[in-house]
């Protein structure tokens, strides 16, 4: 699968990032919002993306914008939470969850 064919575009008024690959949605990171905590709920990719990477992207890219955003990150979803501990350049706006 091509990088270049593949995109995260934020739907603010879901809650969500999805992953777009071809055109099509093929997985989502889910959060609620809580003023400048951005809490991730779920995260999902399809089945076929499975190996590629595409889950890792998603997730990179759902906290490069919360950081661009000031967002602060709490990963209640256990694949952001093993994204995060695996990447030490995102602890300074991640709160671990209550």
């Amino acid at each position: 699968m091509s990088d270049q064919n593949t995109k995260v575009r934020h739907d603010e008024k879901a809650h969500r990032y999805v992953l777009e690959v071809d055109d099509q949605e093929l997985g989502f990171a889910e959060y609620r919002d809580d003023g400048q905590l951005q809490i991730f709920t779920h995260t999902e990719v399809d089945q076929s993306l499975s190996g590629q990477g595409m889950g890792s992207k998603l997730v990179r890219e759902s906290l490069d914008d919360a950081r661009r955003r000031g967002k602060r990150i709490v990963p209640v979803c256990g694949f952001v939470a093993d994204y995060v501990k695996k990447h030490p350049e995102w602890n300074d706006i991640i709160d671990s969850p209550a």
